[in-house]
């Protein structure tokens, strides 16, 4: 139809929300689906992703945009949480469950895998992981391998979670270095291939071909041609925009349940120090490293504002009502200074873990507004040893921090203090992941030169 947008569609799974977003050639959002649908249980009765529900809900939702009259799709790409295997068999058939990347890993065979191969420090250096168990997401393989050779004999190819979304439409077995350059313990940093476990063990033969992450196969779905690419990992996909936007060099804090800050201009190889702090590297979508560390300060957030409110009987988010206040700020931040904290010296946490606001007493504290702010105090003096780790002498000149702190007016302030040579910004882009991973295949769909300003800066 003469009047119809061309639009690309791109799913957004994350572990609680689905989405599906339709994007028109100038990046702006046309349509929006979402939904949450409860998880499953694994044989061993953890939880993990209801695979049956995942691929009926992406299956039907396609099938409703596709025949909307308004829209012509010319492409399909993915963005999903990472460090997620799906186990195929040879007709295509998941044969086990999507398990959870915080699943418990056992302790022996864990022990035995970094026995044979060099140990946890120099293999966490040479895979740019950290050690992290089931979020490892080779461990997974390995595991199975040992613990369930008959499941691991029927294994045709185990594809990370955008993959297997790219396998629905397309029927091909790919894999993706995002995917598997991002805390697998699959990839060897140091020779830009896999590691020599992956062969040794035979867990290659497992692992798909990898697809570029900026290419595309064309297939026809219900008689029209479409351009479908091989899938992201969200958080790769989450700095494509920032890449896009932004020559001049910037690390990137995305805050949401964990907080990440990823220096894509720190090429640095991860030093055994920055792995004990849980500095890892994430692969760009050109296959270049990312130095990355994470802080837990989403979920911290979440937890201390449950206190406060249970404290001073408000409601859980009543800290969105509370404004700024410099002077509260500056005399919270003057009795650190002048070593009223003392009392807490035994409690201070190492770096990367929670704040020392867990151990305060809540009774000090004449309401919610003061404690509030000192829980934003605590987080930030977390968070800039996690983000000085990758900031570590790179040429960096701006901070950008988008999600849910981008919008903490007492946070930003602080951030902004914390680090008097960057130019801090809150950087508001409408879903980035989705917008990433359309903008990963710009070229094979869209006729328009790159959109300018698809990010909004907030300077602090």
């Amino acid at each position: 139809m003469a009047n119809q947008t061309s639009v690309i569609a791109i799913f957004d799974i994350g572990k609680t929300n689905k989405k599906l977003f339709l994007f028109d050639e100038r990046y702006k959002i046309v349509l929006e689906k979402s939904t949450q649908f409860d998880e499953t249980q694994d044989e061993d009765g953890d939880n993990c992703e209801d695979l049956d529900l995942l691929n009926a809900w992406v299956t039907k939702t396609f099938e409703e945009v596709l025949n909307l009259p308004e829209f012509a799709i010319k492409a399909l790409n993915f963005s999903t949480y990472g460090a997620s295997f799906v186990h195929l068999d040879s007709s295509g058939k998941a044969i086990a469950p999507l398990y959870n990347y915080l699943k418990a890993y056992p302790e022996d065979l864990k022990k035995r895998f970094y026995d044979t191969y060099d140990g946890e420090q120099k293999f966490s250096q040479i895979s740019a992981s950290p050690v992290l168990g089931s979020l490892n997401s080779g461990m997974v393989l390995y595991r199975l391998k040992y613990e369930k050779p008959e499941l691991y004999a029927k294994i045709k190819y185990s594809l990370h979670l955008p993959q297997y979304l790219n396998f629905l439409f397309t029927g091909n077995f790919y894999s993706d270095i995002t995917s598997i350059g991002c805390h697998t313990n699959l990839w060897d940093f140091t020779k830009n291939t896999y590691h020599r476990w992956v062969k040794e063990e035979g867990v290659d033969e497992k692992l798909a071909p990898i697809f570029p992450s900026n290419q595309v196969q064309t297939k026809n779905i219900d008689e029209r041609s479409l351009q479908v690419g091989v899938g992201l990992h969200d958080s790769s996909a989450a700095l494509i925009p920032y890449l896009a936007s932004f020559s001049e060099p910037f690390i990137l804090l995305s805050t949401g349940t964990w907080c990440i800050s990823l220096n894509p201009f720190n090429h640095i190889p991860l030093s055994a120090e920055e792995l004990q702090y849980d500095c890892l590297s994430y692969m760009h979508y050109e296959g270049k490293p990312v130095k990355a560390s994470r802080l837990f300060a989403g979920y911290e957030h979440e937890q201390q504002t449950k206190r406060l409110a249970s404290h001073f009987k408000v409601a859980n988010d009543y800290f969105k009502t509370v404004k700024c206040d410099d002077e509260l700020l500056h005399r919270l931040r003057e009795s650190q200074l002048h070593g009223e904290d003392d009392h807490l010296r035994e409690a201070k946490r190492p770096p990367l873990q929670e704040s020392l606001f867990g151990s305060r007493d809540l009774t000090v504290f004449s309401n919610y507004e003061e404690a509030y702010h000192q829980l934003i105090i605590d987080i930030v003096s977390q968070q800039l040893i996690a983000t000085e780790l990758v900031l570590n002498n790179s040429p960096v000149k701006k901070l950008f921090v988008d999600g849910g702190f981008g919008k903490n007016e007492i946070f930003m302030k602080l951030l902004a203090a914390a680090f008097p040579t960057l130019e801090v910004y809150a950087a508001s882009v409408a879903q980035a992941t989705s917008l990433g991973a359309a903008l990963a295949i710009h070229k094979h769909w869209n006729s328009q030169p790159l959109v300018e300003n698809l990010i909004e800066l907030r300077s602090f």
